[in-house]
């Protein structure tokens, strides 16, 4: 009889640890918060690579740092730039990759594209959880995507499918998702936390032990986290997230951890019936169509990892019924804006105190910079007196609590992508705008104040 593997149960919030399940945790109190893990694995013995069970691991030595020789990741494009952009250049030999998003987003098209992609280059695994052969078969047909070279395979279980994988010998693999993997080793019930933390270990160790670069696809929570152990985004090298409002087909997948290239990148994709395509253009999607000047419309520039965008803000503001007047902000955040709203006030001599302020950020994107402190308010400025801003003018720039326009990175690079797309002025802090007060045909406004700038934004 085959031997068990050896098991506690810990709890998530305190880390706690006891022999057997129980509803409640005796040290911090909170219930249902015990998850099974593996202790010692029952092939622990009989495996040399288990070294740290079946006997003493060799001694690691102390290396100074200077003697290390450093060598460039091995990079591989995978033929989309969108996504090459998002990973840092492209996918890196022997690293793992977490993919999550909302269902139907467009996770598994994507990796589904990237896989037939790099077939002819890098061959490739596509392991399946959710769906048959004949579904994914199916779906890359109707994309009209090649499958010559990509090798596919219906299985939960991890260890077989490390042993097709040791066998089939793939340099790129795609598990779909990391949720239905499942260890022989546990008890649990695929998806529980000890499940999907022992899965994707074994998985990011077959990576580093044969350079097989590896995509994860992971659920997310109705909080939009990905669901599972926190554990799990530590463990990868890389974290995507696919980002896109319901009932647009634009797709943004963000890079929220990577160690192999920048975070907050950004990589832009359209939803069509030929699955994603890249968006060569993104800012040209997060302006508005319309003709003519609109009233509380704001363009600002942010950025994007290595990327400058043109986004569009929008605000609203309305006499109140209410004690206490709203104030909604949608694509960022909310605390900000009351702050914003204050400094408005203070300092600006204009006041919405009994008005309600509704800010949004056109696209569906989250702006998470403070370059968004001055449109946004010249945004609210503009709808409180109905009147649009000058045409074809942009703004960026952090405003203090003292009223004080600071500076905010990459200006130079902000201005220079305004001019491309035919701006012909911008209200930037002083210590961003050029000495020559112009880039190309755009006319920069240095602005030391709040007060400023309101002035030169009033047409």
């Amino acid at each position: 009889m085959a031997a068990k593997a050896k098991t506690a149960y810990v709890c998530q919030d305190c880390g706690a640890s006891y022999p057997k399940w129980q509803g409640q945790c005796e040290a911090c109190g909170a219930w249902n918060t015990l998850s099974e893990i593996v202790v010692e694995p029952a092939a622990a013995k009989a495996s040399p690579r288990h070294g740290h069970w079946a006997g003493a691991p060799e001694q690691a030595r102390i290396t100074p740092l200077s003697s290390v020789r450093h060598e460039a990741e091995s990079r591989v494009s995978t033929g989309i730039g969108e996504l090459d952009r998002v990973l840092g250049g492209g996918l890196v030999e022997g690293s793992v990759v977490l993919v999550g998003g909302d269902p139907g987003i467009g996770k598994s098209t994507l990796l589904l594209q990237a896989v037939t992609a790099m077939a002819a280059r890098v061959p490739g695994l596509y392991v399946t959880g959710e769906e048959s052969l004949s579904q994914v078969a199916g779906r890359a047909q109707r994309l009209g995507l090649a499958v010559d070279g990509v090798q596919a395979l219906a299985e939960t279980c991890v260890e077989r499918v490390l042993s097709q994988a040791a066998a089939a010998k793939p340099r790129l693999m795609v598990a779909d998702s990391i949720q239905t993997l499942w260890s022989e080793l546990l008890t649990a019930a695929p998806g529980s936390v000890s499940q999907v933390r022992e899965s994707a270990a074994r998985l990011v160790r077959f990576a580093k032990e044969t350079g097989t670069a590896v995509f994860l696809v992971g659920h997310v929570t109705k909080e939009g986290g990905i669901a599972g152990p926190r554990v799990l985004e530590h463990m990868v090298d890389a974290v995507l997230y696919f980002e896109g409002e319901a009932g647009s087909r634009f797709r943004v997948l963000r890079a929220f951890k990577n160690r192999f290239g920048a975070v907050n990148e950004l990589g832009v994709f359209a939803m069509g019936d030929r699955g994603l395509r890249e968006v060569a253009n993104p800012s040209a999607i997060f302006l508005s169509g319309a003709r003519s000047p609109q009233a509380g419309s704001a363009v600002m520039v942010t950025r994007e990892g290595t990327r400058p965008l043109l986004v569009e803000v929008q605000a609203l503001v309305d006499q109140s019924p209410l004690a206490n007047p709203r104030r909604v902000a949608l694509g960022l955040e909310q605390n900000r804006l009351a702050m914003l709203l204050a400094v408005l006030h203070r300092h600006g001599g204009v006041g919405v105190y009994d008005q309600d302020v509704f800010v949004n950020v056109v696209g569906g994107i989250r702006v998470q910079e403070t370059a968004a402190d001055l449109p946004v308010l010249l945004a609210v400025l503009s709808s409180l007196r109905d009147r649009p801003l000058p045409e074809k003018t942009i703004a960026f720039g952090e405003l203090g609590l003292s009223g004080e326009l600071r500076p905010v990175p990459n200006g130079e690079e902000r201005l220079k992508e305004a001019a491309t797309h035919g701006f012909r002025r911008a209200i930037v802090p002083k210590t961003n705008a050029p000495k020559s007060g112009r880039v190309g045909d755009l006319e920069v406004v240095g602005v030391e104040r709040l007060a400023e700038a309101l002035e030169h934004a009033v047409d």
